[in-house]
């Protein structure tokens, strides 16, 4: 069978053809069908194969993370005892209801003791927080500049913590002025004092420690 053959050859009647036409029809239909399975086959495998490199970057990093916390485990521990200990630290700091009485007590003698007088020392109504309440307090007092630094300097010194806020010196009304031992003018401080109470329910479990 030559070219020619294969020109005359009547595709709508493939059961005309000879013999040797009939095998390499086959054969290239065979050749067909493989490369097509071949390709969609290929492509899926592709595919996959792409997913598989996806997950496996993706698993990589993730030991990496995990192999840098590992490492650092001990450092980590160490870290997170410290942190513990300031905080216990800190919440040893705050007195507790029955306490209370006794800090109230230190700062109005503070006062005091610093050449202070005091017109309003008025405990305002606590905020409670997650496990702590705040207990402002809002002062009056006359005395001079240095006195007030005193005070306040005083105040920070005590082994609870006190913080200050909401700070105003002024002259007193003219016929209220004063002046002091010294020559120095008697000047009014408002101011609002913050203490911290250690709930109840928390501060038994901190306490022992």
């Amino acid at each position: 069978m030559n070219l020619s053959q294969l020109n005359d050859l009547d595709l709508g009647n493939v059961g005309a053809w000879p013999g040797p036409a009939k095998a390499l029809g086959l054969l290239l239909l065979a050749a067909a069908i493989l490369a097509a399975g071949y390709a969609l086959d290929t492509r899926g495998m592709r595919d996959q194969l792409a997913s598989v490199q996806g997950q496996e970057a993706n698993l990589l990093t993730e030991f990496a993370k995990r192999q840098t916390v590992i490492a650092n485990l001990d450092a980590y521990r160490a870290q997170l005892d410290e942190m513990q200990e300031s905080l216990d630290s800190m919440l040893r700091q705050l007195p507790t209801g029955t306490e209370m009485p006794d800090l109230l007590e230190d700062i109005s003698n503070t006062g005091t003791l610093n050449g202070l007088v005091f017109d309003r020392f008025k405990p305002e109504p606590e905020a409670p927080q997650e496990f702590y309440a705040t207990q402002p307090i809002s002062i009056r007092a006359r005395g001079t500049y240095h006195q007030f630094g005193a005070f306040l300097s005083g105040v920070s010194a005590l082994p609870r913590i006190v913080t200050v806020g909401n700070v105003a010196i002024t002259k007193p009304d003219g016929k209220d002025s004063k002046t002091r031992v010294g020559g120095a003018p008697e000047l009014v401080l408002e101011a609002t004092l913050n203490t911290y109470r250690y709930r109840d329910e928390f501060s038994t479990e901190v306490k022992k420690k």
